[in-house]
């Protein structure tokens, strides 16, 4: 599978935050090279797709009735939500309750499995446990009705006690694209198994993973404050924002990285060809199929992989970031001058590096998870898609 950093797509995006919350649209950059390409046309209809989706519940800590599903997204530019009929419903504001908030759960069955159907759209598959989430219609900048998401990371939402994870989507007339996601935090272990023209699984945690995880975290200094006592990890950028986390932690990485790359050059493979890259007046700067050049990141850009290390859809500057900001955040820049690397026994050796997400790589049974935006490169990502899918499991692994 060509990896996705060297496809032609735009990136995960992060939501707008508005009142201290994520709003508006999932991000559908992170899934896949269809979630943006035409994906709507005259033959696809508010339900089109109807695609089998089962959730199991088979965690071990919550009975079905404590577990409540919702399925969210964009189709067709419009904020929607899933019903439990299977068919798409649009955000409104009068869907908010005397609270002052939506009641979208999808309950599941007594006992058992739980049967849903999947139309076409890109979205998220949210589950709570315990107790429900807190979704509220607002109107955005544009005065369009949008959905206030949960933001786990955020001490002041609503959602903020509440356990709870997400699964990423798009479901187009091109197939199936999803992926598990822990860009944001880590929290309930799941795994997302595809039916299709094959059988593919993705983020399957091992057992006693979620503890494990949890407790590496704890175990550094600058990163044990991202961890909410047993319900969440917060991704490492979210901390800085938060002021947990210190805003130059890798700066002198990203220092030795300028300094190393003056003297000599550091060659990028992408689909569109080889780049060279050397600092030159303080730019690193590459030749290649293209001219890209790059300031230096902070250690924010590092971890939102943003900033100076965005990633535009053009094809050339945008694959090169990726696998900057990969190198960055598995700290194998200065180990190999030629990216990006893809032996996983060589990431995160350094003292400095994304703890975080060696720790739920180290979660997983096949080591693959999203514990940044560029995980993708080299297909390290907890990521599946298929063209011809027939059916979709999300099951809650025990914790």
């Amino acid at each position: 599978m060509t990896p996705r950093h060297q496809r032609n797509l735009s990136r995960r995006k992060l939501f707008i935050a508005l009142g201290g919350a994520a709003v508006a649209a999932p991000a559908v950059g992170a899934l896949a090279p269809y979630a943006l390409a035409g994906t709507t046309d005259g033959s696809t209809k508010a339900a089109a797709g109807s695609l089998p989706l089962t959730i199991a519940n088979q965690s071990g800590s919550f009975d079905n009735a404590s577990v409540h599903v919702y399925i969210v997204g964009n189709q067709d530019g419009k904020q929607v939500r899933v019903t439990q009929d299977g068919t798409l419903a649009p955000i409104s504001l009068s869907d908010n309750g005397a609270d002052g908030f939506t009641d979208y759960a999808l309950p599941l069955a007594g006992s058992g499995e739980t049967q849903l159907s999947l139309p076409y759209m890109s979205g998220r598959i949210y589950v709570s446990l315990g107790e429900k989430l807190k979704f509220k219609a607002v109107a955005d900048g544009n005065g369009n009705t949008a959905l206030q998401y949960p933001a786990g990371w955020v001490t002041s939402d609503p959602n903020y006690a509440v356990l709870h994870d997400c699964a990423e989507f798009t479901h187009n007339a091109a197939g199936m694209f999803c992926n598990t996601t822990m860009v944001d935090m880590f929290s309930v272990p799941m795994s997302i198994r595809l039916n299709g023209e094959k059988e593919q699984t993705t983020g399957t945690v091992r057992a006693g993973g979620r503890a494990a995880a949890f407790a590496a975290v704890r175990e550094i200094e600058d990163f044990a404050p991202l961890v909410v006592d047993d319900v969440r990890v917060i991704a490492p950028g979210h901390g800085l924002d938060a002021g947990l986390f210190a805003k130059d932690y890798f700066a002198p990485y990203i220092d030795e990285v300028w300094s190393t790359y003056t003297g000599k050059d550091l060659t990028v493979a992408t689909n569109a060809g080889t780049f060279t890259g050397r600092v030159r007046a303080d730019r690193f700067t590459f030749d290649g199929p293209a001219s890209v050049s790059f300031g230096k990141p902070s250690t924010r850009d590092v971890f939102f992989c943003d900033g100076n290390l965005a990633a535009p859809n053009d094809g050339t500057t945008g694959p090169v970031a990726a696998v900057l900001g990969a190198g960055f955040n598995r700290s194998t820049l200065l180990s190999n001058s030629a990216q990006p690397t893809t032996d996983a026994g060589d990431f995160y050796k350094t003292e400095l590096t994304n703890h975080y997400s060696k720790a739920i790589h180290a979660a997983t049974e096949d080591g693959k998870a999203y514990g940044f935006a560029f995980d993708d490169v080299a297909d390290f990502a907890s990521y599946i898609q298929d063209t011809a899918p027939s059916a979709i499991r999300l099951t809650l692994t025990p914790f």
